[in-house]
């Protein structure tokens, strides 16, 4: 007889997949943020998104050692989310778009106070940002976190229906 996966398993699961398919959608994000706010006609265009394929394979490699790190502890020990994870790694577009001498897009004042290290306006407001593709997985790990918080602190799901 097979026994269901404990919620500990399951937050375990869910979070590997969901690491991957973020690690996976980095790049594209990364390259696509420069693309967006680099003007077609910007002299050095080319070596400009050269230095953002670059800047998106650090970003990767950044984005899942961060995530693994973050996904594989215990539930109690996670005091950040995969969207912080991957906001941090806004650093990355911005960077290129710096050096590049890109001028900074205007933005509202929420918004500046919130990502004051985000002059370009690409912090992503969801991991769907990164790939539609992720909303549900995101959604899934973010159920089996609260199950796995809700069954580890003697709270049961029927106390909450």
């Amino acid at each position: 007889m097979a026994t269901e996966p404990g919620p500990d398993q399951t937050l375990e699961e869910f979070g590997r997949a969901l690491a991957d398919r973020v690690s996976s959608a980095v790049p594209g994000w990364v390259i696509g943020c420069v693309d967006a706010r680099l003007p077609p006609s910007f002299p050095g265009r080319e070596q400009v998104m050269a230095r953002a394929e670059e800047a998106a394979q650090r970003a990767q490699r950044e984005v899942a050692r961060a995530l693994h790190d973050l996904l594989s502890a215990d539930v109690d020990a996670q005091r950040s989310t995969p969207l912080a994870v991957v906001r941090a790694a806004v650093s990355y577009p911005t960077g290129v778009l710096n050096e590049a001498g890109v001028p900074p897009v205007a933005r509202d004042r929420f918004v500046s106070e919130r990502f004051p290290g985000d002059p370009y306006g690409l912090t992503p407001a969801s991991l769907a940002a990164l790939d539609p593709a992720l909303a549900e997985p995101a959604i899934a790990w973010g159920a089996a976190k609260a199950m796995a918080h809700r069954r580890r602190h003697g709270e049961s799901p029927s106390e909450f229906t």
